[in-house]
């Protein structure tokens, strides 16, 4: 099969469904947003927030860099934090452009709080942009949903903000009754919110486990691993899920158990090695480092093609970053690395 004869979104499909593929799908993570300066004209009139609970600006940002870049796949415009505000946790950014949680998480008070009952009618804005933008895709590109993992989720709500997660691991060790509770809640909002995107047109879903790497390999499981696999349990047969879990190379055998149709690792980790270690139909997504995109084309191509080489033969892949698209980014290196990898043969 050549490439000319498929178009993204079944080219994005075929490599989900482990089937032979002429090259391997790409998008990547944070692809719209601040990179882009057609992103940094909107948010002169917008707010985040604003850009993400309008369905039709959210539909703008995420169409954004499939314009400028010949992309496999879309992946919705949102922020992981809008399933703790649909819980009746809202949040809102501070002058140095920080996260700050309206109130923590510390008690079984604090988790009643939390009502899960009308979480898909608070996410209403969520399922019309999908469906927005998948008219607009009109079959062209596949379509990407994704939702915090409950570990990471609960770091923002225990910690109260992005950068602190002593208190959301002091929690899982001093207080395991209250923090089960806490995760069950979170489990079952979270595989709520992505069963509506997949409702709404989401062709794949990805579970972002960012803070996953904070954790001993010996209580990943418990603390995170074992939530997520009942995600991907409750969400098997309707959608590929894929799970990235960052600085997580000693838990990986925890993240194997979770049964995650894709694992989507970061660019600290060999593919070579990762590739050999996973079960036979698991698939595999990254890991460029961010970094490369700040530098020339030609480094971007280069290091593209080395990646793409030490996958090569292996369908049930999908080339992404190894974390988020930065604000430094370079347009026309971004631009080297789509190509790279259309051309690919």
């Amino acid at each position: 099969m050549t490439y000319n004869s498929i178009n993204s979104r079944d080219l994005f499909l075929d490599a989900c469904g482990d089937r032979e593929v002429s090259r391997p799908p790409i998008w990547l993570m944070r692809q719209a947003g601040r990179s882009l300066p057609e992103y940094r004209k909107l948010k002169e009139k917008h707010t985040f927030l604003e850009l993400v609970q309008s369905p039709d600006l959210a539909t703008e940002v995420t169409l954004q860099p499939l314009r400028r870049f010949p992309l496999d796949a879309a992946i919705l415009f949102s922020d992981i934090l809008v399933v703790p505000e649909a819980l009746g946790q809202p949040y809102r950014f501070t002058d140095g452009n920080g996260i700050r949680m309206d109130f923590t998480i510390s008690s079984h008070q604090d988790i009643e709080r939390l009502d899960p009952s009308g979480l898909r009618e608070r996410l209403t804005y969520t399922s019309e942009a999908l469906r927005q933008i998948k008219r607009e895709l009109d079959g062209q590109q596949a379509l990407l949903g994704f939702a915090g993992s409950p570990w990471t989720l609960a770091n923002y709500m225990i910690g109260g903000h992005s950068q602190d997660t002593l208190l959301a691991r002091r929690l899982y060790h001093e207080d395991p009754d209250l923090f089960g509770k806490l995760m069950e809640k979170l489990t079952l909002a979270v595989t709520d919110y992505l069963e509506l995107q997949i409702e709404s047109g989401a062709d794949a879903v990805q579970i972002f486990d960012s803070m996953g790497g904070c954790l001993p390999p010996c209580h990943y499981k418990a603390a995170s691993g074992k939530w997520i696999a009942e995600i991907v349990a409750h969400l098997e047969g309707k959608a590929p899920v894929i799970v990235f879990s960052r600085g997580t190379l000693g838990s990986l055998g925890h993240l194997v158990d979770t049964r995650a149709p894709f694992l989507s690792v970061d660019w600290t980790a060999d593919l070579k090695e990762i590739r050999n270690r996973i079960p036979k139909g698991m698939g595999l997504q990254g890991n460029l480092d961010p970094a490369v995109l700040t530098a020339s084309p030609e480094v971007a191509a280069n290091e593209t093609r080395c990646i793409l080489e030490t996958m090569r033969g292996f369908n049930r892949y999908i080339f992404n970053l190894g974390h988020g698209v930065t604000m430094d980014a370079r347009l026309e290196s971004i631009e080297a690395v789509v190509t790279t990898v259309r051309n690919f043969k």
